[in-house]
């Protein structure tokens, strides 16, 4: 594994845990916290694919 595919591993969890946060502070819309941990996987896939 590659230091980018580590960096992807390690990230990724913690924008999900920190979007579930924000969500449950009330910050974030349902639908928002949807979107951002949606998004952050699928762009962690794509990038971890292609390193």
């Amino acid at each position: 594994m590659s230091d980018a595919q580590i960096g992807l591993v390690t990230v990724a969890p913690i924008i999900i845990l920190f979007a579930v946060a924000l969500r449950r502070m009330g910050v974030l819309s349902a639908v928002a916290s949807a979107s951002a941990v949606g998004l952050s996987v699928a762009i962690a896939v794509v990038l971890f694919t292609t390193q």
